[in-house]
């Protein structure tokens, strides 16, 4: 089962912003609750959108630069990139049926 990419500051531009397809972006931290409760979902929705669209989890504390560009300021924050534009935002641990809608609205 596919697992999602391990996003960090040096490699977020290629793995997200020049992706040729739809990114899930997951920003979350180890002493988070609500970001361990969505860490789960995250990873069934890397399989499930194993090569329809790329999912990935970005440390907040390990990678400052990529969480202060795009303005996280609570987390879970999950961005959704589409030819790298944020086209799509949730705050939160919300239920996968939400998360996948929303990612789904990208891929189609």
């Amino acid at each position: 089962m596919s697992k999602p990419i391990e996003l960090t500051d040096s490699n977020f531009d290629d793995e997200v912003l020049n992706s040729d397809k739809p990114v899930l972006v997951d920003f979350w931290a180890e002493w988070c609750g609500p970001c361990r409760m969505i860490g789960p979902i995250v990873e069934e929705l890397a399989g499930e959108y194993e090569g329809k669209a790329k999912i990935g989890k970005v440390d907040v504390d390990s990678n400052p630069e990529v969480s202060v560009k795009y303005g996280i300021r609570s987390i879970p924050s999950l961005l959704i990139f589409k030819n790298g534009e944020v086209v799509d935002q949730i705050v939160g641990a919300v239920p996968k049926s939400q998360l996948s809608k929303q990612l789904e609205a990208q891929v189609a």
